[in-house]
C-alpha cells in the first residue's frame, strides 16, 4: 500500500478529530496523527511522515512529463494535480501536440488536453478494451 503525502496524512487527521468532535469526544491534534499513523501500519506519527516523505513525489502543476494516452505516446505538462485520500491523483495534462483519440480512418477527434486519474505508479484505473490503461506516465 501507497503511503499517501504528509498533507494528506494530516487532512485525514484533522477530519478525524471534526468527526469525533461532532460526537462530543475531543481529541487532540497529536492524538488525530498518531491515530492515522496506526490507521496506516505505523509506530507512530513519525514513522509514518518519514515514510511519507520517501514515498512517490507526486505531480505538480508545471511538471513535465511523458507517457502513453490511450496508447499514444506524448510529451505534456501537468496544468492542475491533487491527491485524494485514497492515494490517487487527478490530473490535468495539456499535451505539446494533440492526439487522436479515435482509431477509424473515416474521422478524428484530437485531444490537447485530458483529466485523468492514476494511482501512485502513474497508471490509471480506466482500461482500453484491450485491457491496458488509458493512462500511463512514465517514472519520474
Amino acid at each position: 500500500m501507497n503511503t499517501p503525502s504528509r498533507d494528506v496524512l494530516k487532512a485525514q487527521a484533522k477530519r478525524l478529530r471534526a468527526d469525533l468532535a461532532a460526537r462530543g469526544q475531543m481529541l487532540s491534534h497529536a492524538e488525530a496523527l498518531e491515530t492515522v499513523a496506526h490507521q496506516w501500519g505505523a509506530r507512530d506519527w513519525n514513522t509514518i511522515a518519514a515514510r511519507a516523505a520517501n514515498s512517490h513525489p507526486g505531480w505538480a502543476p508545471g511538471q513535465r512529463v511523458t507517457g502513453r494516452y490511450l496508447g499514444h505516446p506524448f510529451v505534456a505538462e501537468v496544468k492542475a494535480a491533487r491527491q485524494s485520500s485514497s492515494g490517487y491523483w487527478a490530473l490535468t495534462l495539456r499535451f505539446d501536440r494533440p492526439i487522436d483519440v479515435v482509431t477509424s480512418d473515416l474521422f478524428s477527434s484530437f485531444r490537447r488536453q485530458v483529466n485523468t486519474t492514476v494511482n501512485a505508479h502513474g497508471q490509471s484505473p480506466q482500461k482500453t478494451s484491450d485491457g491496458q490503461p488509458h493512462m500511463v506516465l512514465d517514472p519520474i
